[in-house]
């Protein structure tokens, strides 16, 4: 299936599943999104197993390890067996959901009343 042991980046970020098509995952890529073993990635860059990446995503951040090379995208079992994800890297991300979690909730923009007592009371307090 590979011949010579290494794939695009870009290819292996949509087979692994971290990207719904190659065009984002390219854009993820190009707004530093990506590094390769500590260097910003590029879409062409080739990858081989044993190579970590650090892939950012929303909030998220995870440091992976290509266990696997594969040019096809396959069902999300298979795409699970392309990399694994270090302890460090799943144990900031859980200690990043909870501090997320703990937040408080805002329940949007004020309304027309809401936005006259925030004036009314900035002025008295002026």
């Amino acid at each position: 299936m590979i011949v010579d042991n290494s794939v695009r980046l870009d290819k292996w970020l949509w087979a692994a599943r971290f990207f719904k098509t190659r065009s984002i995952a390219k854009e993820a890529i190009e707004g530093g999104k990506v590094h390769c073993d500590g260097v910003k990635g590029k879409a062409s860059r080739a990858i081989t197993v044993g190579m970590s990446l650090k892939i950012r995503q929303g909030f998220q951040e995870k440091t992976v390890i290509v266990t696997e090379l594969s040019e096809h995208r396959g069902p999300a079992k298979v795409a699970q067996t392309l990399y694994e994800e270090t302890a460090d890297s799943i144990k900031a991300r859980e200690t990043l959901a909870v501090q997320r979690q703990s937040m408080p909730k805002t329940e949007g923009k004020p309304d027309k009343r809401q936005r006259r007592k925030i004036h009314r009371f900035k002025r008295d307090q002026s």
